[in-house]
Order: structure tokens, then C-alpha cells, then sequence
């Protein structure tokens, strides 16, 4: 040891899956922190800081949950590395922070004496001791202290308590805290075994049992399990939650989305008012008012769903549903462990690709990869949006269900059975994994922490604003000066977008795209959506913005496509984007997770052709039973 640390020590949490650490991170740093991607990988990185009361500044680094420092698996070799100093593009924390869940300190022990074999400072936090006492396990943490020789705090992440205590431990191992002139780079050395016999050795002493025999004794979350694991309930439970976020999707955003677009609309008129007409107000007006707001207006629907998910995850539902599709999926070649990154790319595609490094079998991991794209990700979301608001009515269904909910959900299913159809494909392919029971931890039921729900709601507001403030804004600006240069002829009898380098493409594109009814304002906005999916519509708004004159400026654009496109073109378009993989940040992160261009290729192609399919037949289909 060499020189005494500064002011800000930087320290490490550490522990199992779903032993609340991302709750006791989140308690720690509240909204201060930052979210990206390690070098070189897709796995989330997540880091914030907070000031002690003493007025110390903490800096927190929340790692992949890991059992063990001997690593199987993506996530867990992520924190290997950082906990032994092997990542060049990280450096060495000052000291661990070990959390563990009070009702199973048999597993989160093993991790502690491990990381006690590493010349690192560590402290350890007993995690949701408010359910091991509603289990009757009594745990003596002063004898845990005594036999461990490291400092050990009890806390409950979820209601703040024991973090007073353990912002006093955190201090007083500041105090003492030096650098290592070497960063620690060897495993623990111990056998399994042998940290197995030390980690029986301290629960005999630290940890007692009450039996429980009793029916009104067992934890609430086993008499849950009956009916939410059940054959016969269990699905059909499942189910009624998924179709519920469907409809809510729709009935619950109807309110804030008409506010937002009322007051895009009311921004766009006093800028036209206020300002002289001229390119600043057209590039303002209708390339970023009328470009980007036309996606904001979808920002409810998004936050919506991710409420749901976020509140299935919180509760513990999220790995029952796993386990209750384990059967089904697996008659498609696919693990249930495939349902939880499946899930994920409901909101997006690319963390539910990353989410598969937790699926140890490659070849199950490559075929979740190569589905991921087919759920329905958020980024569709306003283009289905826009669509079935123009061409769906509103009315209801047997008095309570709403049409258009029930159209966004037939989409949802469709995307769905075509991604089990393709998982059978490639099963086909590629042979028959080999089949290994599912073993998934079941954490307890409990109530969503309202803090992590608004944490995360709020994160992902911020990501999705700052696509609509800067790819799908810039992409919007390059968009209106395609579309408006170069002008229109002195004797057009087009709207002037029609003369334009963005008309022109589109007329080119139309050539491939009109079997299928695209006309070529279409066209011009599936481009810039190969960058976002939402882009689409933020670029239908800006075409058909400067496709119009006078007072039609002002019109919303549910009306403006209504007008232009028939009933089977919007259908086919809908077919047109369960299929499309129109989002090329997703197929650069199935680039870097299989290390090779050959998926990626083949995802686009398979994609494409899926597309072009679909919407050929529902064109020609519609057209024949409803006309044009």
C-alpha cells in the first residue's frame, strides 16, 4: 500500500440476480447516474454518485449480477474483470460492496468468501431482512461480523432502511482506505468445496429457522404460486395481463397524447405567427415542429408499456412467466429462458439481444437472437398508432373492449407466432438443441417499489427524447432539405416535394414497393426509418407536410392519409412492419454479439423477404375482399 485515497472513493456492488442490489444502487444515487455499454460489448454498465452527509463524494459502479467470480457466462465475466483489475478500459475499484439476500445467505456466501480471497476492502449488506423475519429466519449479524472479520450492515433497499448504517460503515472504511501500488489480477483460489464447508461453518452459527408446517405459515408467495404457476390458471393469467397492456396501451394515452399534440400544433402556429415566411420558418415549422413532434405525440403509449413491464419485473412475475412458456417454447427448439430477453424486445430489440448472454446453450442464444426483432418493440408503436387511428374505428367491442386495442394486440400475436415459426425454422436448421430443464430462481412477491418504477420510467423518457431530439431531429432537418430542394419547376403541377431529391428517390423506390401499394411518399419515409423505426412517422409528417398548401398545412396527418391511402395500403403497411427490420442500431448490436456480419446479413434478408411477403398477400388479399 502506497498513498491515501482522495476524497471520492469509487466502490463496486457486488451480488447474485435478484438479490436487490440494482434497488440498494438505485436508493444510493437516486437520479444521478449514467447508463452506457462497457468497450467492445453490449452489456450495460451502469454507474452513478452521491454526496454522504459528511460531505464526501461516492462513486458507484452497479455490476452484472454474478454466483460466483469464476465466470460462465457474458455478464458474470464482465464482473470478474473489473473485480480483478483485467479490464483495461476499467480500473480496479477502491472497495466492494457485497449485497446478499437475507433469505438465502447460502448462496450469497459463497460470493462473499470469494471476494474476500481478493486484496480488496468489502462490505457486506444483508439484503431484505424485512422477509426473512416473515420467513422466521433469524440472522445474527453481529456473530456474521465476528466470523467473516469484515463489516456487515442489515438493510431493506426498497424502504431506505439500513442505509444510515451502512453510509457510517462506508465512512469509516474511507478513513482507512489505501491504493495498491498493483491491481489484484488472481482468482480466489479455494476450491468450491472447500468455501461451501466455511460457508456452512458460519450459517450454523448465524442463522436460525423456525419450522413452518402450518398452511397460514407459508409464505405468501408460495399460496400465490398455485394459481400464477397452475397448468390451467397460470396461462390464462398470462394471457388476461398481456391483453390488458394492449388495450392500455391505447385507452390510457388517449388524454396526455391529444395535450402534447395540441400544444405541438399550438407551438407550430405561433412560430408561423411570429416569424417571416422563408426557409428558418419551413425548417423550423415543418421539419422539426411538425418532423419530431409527430413522434412525441407517442411518448405516453411508450411510457405506458414500459410501466408494465417495469411492474412485472419489480413484482417477480417476470420469471414465472418463464417458467409457465418453458413447455410451449420448447416445442419450437427455444428454453424458457428465452422469454425474459423475448420480453424485453417488446420494448426494444436491442436490450432484449443483449439480455440473451444469460442463455448459456449458444445455439439457444443465437436463435433468441435472430427472433428478438420480431416482437413488437416500442419504435413501432406510433406508426401502428397513426395507422389505426386513421383507418380503425373508434368503437367498442361486446361494450368493452376497444377495436382498436384489439387490432394493436392481433399485431402483437402476429409478431409473436411468426417469431415461433421462424424459432421452428431455424431449429430445423441448425439441429436440435439439447434439452436441459429449466432452473429459474423465483423471487418473492412484493409490491413494485414506486422509487425504481419512476427511476426507471424516467430513464427510458430520457432515451427515447433524446432520439427524438437528436437522430430522429437531425435525420428530420436532412429530410426537409432533400424534400425541398431542389424547387419546383415554374410550371408544376405537383406540390413541390414531387420535384424534390427526396420525391424523386421515393418515385424510383415506388417502382419495387407499389406490387405491395406503397405509394412514393411511403417510400420516402421508410429510408430515413431504416434508422429508427419511428423515424417513419415523423418523416410522413414532414412529406406530407410539404405536400400540402394553404390551409392544409395545419390538418393532423390521421386525416392527410386517410385521404391518400386506401384501406388495403394501410393494412399492408402494418404487415410491412411486423416484419421489417427498419432499425439498423439493432442489427450493429446482433453484429457485435455474435463477432461476425453473417447473422446480421442473414437477420436483414430473412426480415425483408418476411416483409415483402406479408405485405403482398394482405394487399392483394384486402384488395380482392374490400376493394381499393
Amino acid at each position: 500500500m502506497t498513498s491515501l485515497l482522495s476524497v471520492s472513493p469509487r466502490i463496486a456492488l457486488v451480488g447474485n440476480p435478484n438479490c436487490g442490489k440494482t434497488a440498494l444502487f438505485n436508493r444510493l444515487t437516486g437520479a444521478r447516474q449514467k447508463v452506457a455499454n462497457y468497450a467492445g460489448v453490449t452489456i450495460e454498465r451502469k454507474e452513478g454518485k452521491f454526496t454522504a452527509p459528511n460531505g464526501r463524494h461516492w462513486h458507484v459502479l452497479d455490476l452484472p449480477g454474478t454466483y460466483s467470480l469464476h465466470a460462465i457466462t457474458p455478464d458474470e465475466k464482465i464482473t470478474e474483470e473489473v473485480i480483478t483489475g483485467q479490464r483495461a478500459d476499467e480500473s480496479l475499484p477502491d472497495a466492494v460492496l457485497c449485497v446478499v439476500d437475507a433469505t438465502n445467505l447460502k448462496r450469497g456466501l459463497r460470493l462473499v468468501f470469494e471476494l474476500k480471497q481478493l486484496d480488496l476492502p468489502v462490505i457486506l449488506a444483508v439484503n431484505m431482512m424485512d422477509v426473512a423475519r416473515k420467513r422466521h429466519i433469524h440472522i445474527d449479524i453481529t456473530a456474521l461480523h465476528r466470523l467473516l472479520g469484515i463489516p456487515v450492515v442489515e438493510t431493506i433497499a426498497v424502504d431506505n432502511k439500513g442505509v444510515d448504517a451502512l453510509l457510517v460503515q462506508l465512512e469509516s472504511l474511507a478513513q482507512s482506505l489505501t491504493v495498491s501500488a498493483e491491481p489484484q489480477k488472481r482468482l480466489p483460489v479455494q476450491s468450491p468445496e472447500e468455501i461451501q464447508t466455511a460457508v456452512n461453518e458460519v450459517l450454523e452459527v448465524c442463522v436460525k429457522t423456525e419450522t413452518q408446517t402450518t398452511e397460514e405459515t407459508l409464505p405468501l408467495s408460495y399460496r400465490i404460486d398455485r394459481w400464477i404457476l397452475h397448468p390451467l390458471s397460470g396461462p390464462a393469467i398470462f394471457a388476461a395481463l398481456m391483453f390488458l397492456v394492449f388495450q392500455a396501451v391505447f385507452a390510457w394515452a388517449q388524454l396526455p397524447m391529444e395535450i402534447i399534440k395540441s400544444s405541438m400544433e399550438q407551438l407550430g402556429s405561433l412560430v408561423e405567427a411570429n416569424m417571416p415566411e422563408g426557409m428558418l420558418q419551413g425548417l423550423l415549422v415543418k421539419g422539426v415542429i411538425g418532423g419530431a413532434g409527430s413522434v412525441l405525440v407517442f411518448l405516453p403509449q411508450i411510457v405506458i408499456l414500459f410501466f408494465f413491464i417495469l411492474v412485472m419485473e419489480d413484482s417477480g412475475y417476470l420469471p414465472r412467466a418463464a417458467f409457465l412458456l418453458d413447455r410451449i417454447m420448447g416445442k419450437v427448439g427455444l428454453s424458457g429462458r428465452a422469454f425474459i430477453p423475448l420480453l424485453s424486445s417488446f420494448a426494444c430489440a436491442i436490450p432484449g439481444i443483449m439480455a440473451t448472454r444469460t442463455i448459456q446453450n449458444p445455439r439457444d442464444r443465437l436463435v433468441t437472437i435472430m427472433i428478438a426483432p420480431l416482437m413488437t418493440c416500442s419504435a413501432r408503436l406510433p406508426v401502428y398508432a397513426l395507422i389505426i387511428a386513421a383507418f380503425i374505428p373508434e368503437k367498442t367491442v361486446l361494450g368493452i373492449l376497444s377495436l382498436q386495442g384489439l387490432v394493436l394486440f392481433a399485431l402483437y400475436i402476429a409478431g409473436i407466432v411468426a417469431a415461433m415459426l421462424v424459432a421452428l425454422v431455424f431449429k430445423q436448421k441448425w439441429g436440435k438443441a439439447e434439452q436441459h430443464p429449466l432452473m429459474l430462481e423465483l423471487p418473492d412477491y412484493r409490491l413494485p417499489n414506486s422509487r425504481n418504477l419512476v427511476l426507471g420510467l424516467w430513464e427510458r423518457v430520457k432515451i427515447f427524447t433524446t432520439r427524438v431530439g437528436t437522430i430522429i431531429l437531425a435525420l428530420m432537418v436532412l429530410l426537409w432539405f432533400l424534400s425541398s430542394f431542389p424547387g419546383a419547376p415554374d410550371n408544376a403541377t405537383q406540390p413541390a416535394i414531387y420535384y424534390s431529391i427526396a420525391g424523386r428517390l421515393g418515385r424510383l423506390l415506388e417502382v419495387i414497393f407499389a406490387p405491395i401499394g406503397f405509394n412514393w411518399q411511403i417510400c420516402i419515409a421508410l429510408v430515413p426509418g431504416l434508422a429508427a423505426r419511428e423515424v417513419a412517422v415523423a418523416a410522413l409528417g414532414t412529406v406530407y407536410a410539404l405536400s400540402q398548401s394553404g390551409e392544409e398545412l395545419n390538418r393532423a396527418l390521421e386525416p392527410l392519409i386517410a385521404q391518400s391511402w386506401s384501406l388495403p395500403t394501410a393494412l399492408s403497411l402494418l404487415a410491412w412492419y411486423v416484419f421489417a427490420p427498419q432499425c439498423i442500431a439493432t442489427l450493429s448490436v446482433v453484429r457485435r454479439e455474435t463477432n461476425t456480419f453473417r447473422y446480421p446479413l442473414l437477420m436483414a434478408g430473412y426480415l425483408f423477404s418476411l416483409a415483402y411477403l406479408a405485405s403482398l398477400l394482405t394487399y392483394h388479399l384486402a384488395s380482392y375482399f374490400i376493394g381499393n
